[in-house]
């Protein structure tokens, strides 16, 4: 999928698990919606958030941004522009590397039920129509440099997070994002708690063709600002979303 990166100031992070306010014209503005969440997400709320949120608003791209592969189907797939696959460097090994081969294990053995399409199978390998499949859904596949700075947060403990990083630090994940890994983002998340200008700072020295995102206590345009103007490509907003619209609407820039 081809995204202009550089029109991206704005990214609304929607939880499945939690209820959507009634008028989702709040929207309007954001530059792209995130679907996901560290607790209660399922593949059902996760697709009805998806189809919610495009059904209003069908020209802002909306990824799928699940922590589990279960929360994955041909109707995620087909529904979202996109499905952006955290790789959290300061969680777990199951949160960097297992869950990236677990989600193509499962789409390798079931193609067709992921993907609707009945393709041959040769025992654990896919035959040639297979391949094309899976290449179709490799296609839609965003990759996320991430890096987890609240420890007590669910996404913390749901990612094996133990130790937060310090600016260095999350200079050299980012660095790592950009020169080898080569994902178009990079994300810092504070998880509801506002981290301030530091690691954006740090970060976004590194990155030139990598969109910097930061997430974390944006409740105002005063915060919105202070982040972009550190360095971030765009704010990831998501409680103030789901709890205080009219708030959320001050976080978007004009």
């Amino acid at each position: 999928m081809n995204v202009d990166w550089d029109a991206i100031t704005h990214v609304t992070k929607v939880d499945p698990a939690k209820s959507l306010p009634s008028d989702l014209g709040v929207l309007e503005g954001t530059d792209l919606v995130l679907v996901g969440g560290s607790d209660g997400v399922t593949e059902s709320n996760s697709l009805e958030a998806i189809e919610r949120v495009t059904d209003v608003f069908s020209e802002i791209p909306v990824f799928q941004e699940p922590y589990s592969s279960s929360h994955v189907s041909r109707e995620t797939i087909e529904a979202a522009d996109a499905v952006s696959i955290p790789a959290v460097y300061n969680g777990d090994r199951d949160h960097f590397v297992g869950k990236h081969v677990e989600l193509f294990t499962e789409v390798g053995q079931k193609p067709d039920e992921l993907l609707g399409s009945s393709v041959p199978l040769v025992g654990d390998l896919i035959a040639s129509k297979g391949v094309e499949v899976v290449a179709e859904l490799a296609d839609k596949l965003v990759g996320e440099g991430y890096v987890v700075q609240h420890l007590e947060s669910t996404a913390a403990a749901v990612s094996g997070v133990e130790t937060a990083y310090c600016p260095e630090e999350v200079a050299g994940a980012a660095l790592a994002t950009e020169a080898f890994y080569d994902f178009p983002i990079f994300y810092v998340e504070y998880s509801g708690t506002y981290g301030g200008p530091d690691d954006v700072e740090a970060a976004a020295r590194y990155l030139e063709e990598t969109a910097l995102f930061y997430g974390g206590g944006i409740d105002s345009s005063e915060k919105a600002s202070e982040i972009l103007e550190a360095g971030a490509d765009a704010v990831v907003v998501g409680d103030c979303f789901h709890d205080d619209p009219e708030t959320f609407r001050e976080t978007i820039p004009e």
